[in-house]
């Protein structure tokens, strides 16, 4: 299909941004629970607060851009019951709430023994309401039939791996923003594990989705193998929405390279960051390893939008 980059912008920075906040609430929960909360942690948590919601809310707006009366948008809330896009707007409205309460207590009513109960049970509805959302987004894809590279088990999955991973690194980068605050090393180790289990992932995904391709037939593509399905009109000779949206194909050579590039910079940030660490800040290392995965992190949406084929295409 054509990517349109509103839609690679809203997967890569809200993704990115809910990623941010999962992560958070997770961190405020267990660090009270474990009786490690402090005021001194405040600042980077209103920041990190502050940073996730500039970011998924930017990624949304983003989502707008490719909608032909974006003015119309509010409409979608009402199918929630049937709509997987409804329900992602539900679940970011809803995101809201828990991060709100956060951000007034950590602002207005510093942890302690009043106010650690709340939130800790903010903290953990905000996690679970953050990945709720991410979820929500990649069964937009994942529940299209008509789409198979968008139907296989493993886009939930990746779409889940993509926001923690790039969460986790925007947070460790702002934690090492911290006055004294030690671990760079542990921290760009765990992003390189989680990168590249990622990426194994992905390898695996591309494996079977261009072994599987599309139904050999045009009555394989609607439910009747075996069969002939005739048509009754025959396609347009001229080029026409159909052909230059659902029918857009990127060159095997080209993809093969964007797939290594999306890999080696989702990988080598951790690495690279590993290397900076003896010429420079802590700080700076983690923000040039975010910078790298978040770059290859928009690779892979554009890939997986730019290889994905409509069913609709065997009709011509």
């Amino acid at each position: 299909m054509h990517p349109a980059l509103s839609v690679i912008f809203f997967t890569t920075f809200s993704g990115a941004g809910y990623g941010l906040l999962a992560w958070l609430g997770a961190w405020i929960a267990l660090s009270i629970l474990r009786g490690q909360a402090s005021p001194a942690l405040t600042g980077v948590q209103l920041a990190a607060l502050l940073l996730g919601l500039l970011l998924s809310t930017a990624g949304l707006l983003a989502s707008l851009g490719h909608l032909g009366k974006p003015l119309r948008a509010w409409r979608a809330f009402s199918q929630w019951r049937t709509s997987w896009l409804s329900r992602e707007g539900v679940m970011a409205i809803a995101t809201l709430v828990p991060a709100l309460v956060i951000g007034a207590l950590l602002v207005w009513a510093p942890p302690g023994p009043a106010t650690a109960p709340l939130l800790a049970i903010s903290g953990v509805v905000l996690a679970l309401c953050a990945l709720a959302t991410v979820a929500c987004t990649a069964m937009i894809y994942a529940s299209l039939k008509p789409i198979p590279a968008w139907r296989h088990p493993l886009v939930l999955p990746v779409y889940l791996l993509f926001a923690l991973l790039t969460g986790l690194a925007l947070l460790f980068a702002l934690m090492l923003a911290m006055p004294g605050h030690r671990g760079p090393d542990a921290m760009l180790l765990m992003l390189a594990i989680v990168a590249a289990l990622l990426v194994a992932l992905k390898w695996l995904y591309w494996y079977q989705t261009d072994r599987d391709g599309l139904p050999g037939s045009r009555a394989a593509a609607i439910g009747l193998p075996g069969r002939v399905a005739n048509v009754f009109e025959r396609p347009h000779t001229e080029a026409n929405y159909i052909t230059r949206e659902m029918a857009f194909q990127v060159a095997r050579a080209h993809a093969r390279w964007l797939r290594i590039g999306a890999s080696v910079l989702l990988i080598g940030g951790p690495l690279l960051g590993y290397l900076l660490l003896a010429s420079g800040s802590p700080v700076f290392a983690l923000t040039t390893a975010t910078v790298l995965m978040l770059t290859g992190g928009f690779v892979e949406r554009w890939l997986f939008f730019a290889q994905a084929r409509h069913k609709v295409t065997l009709y011509y």
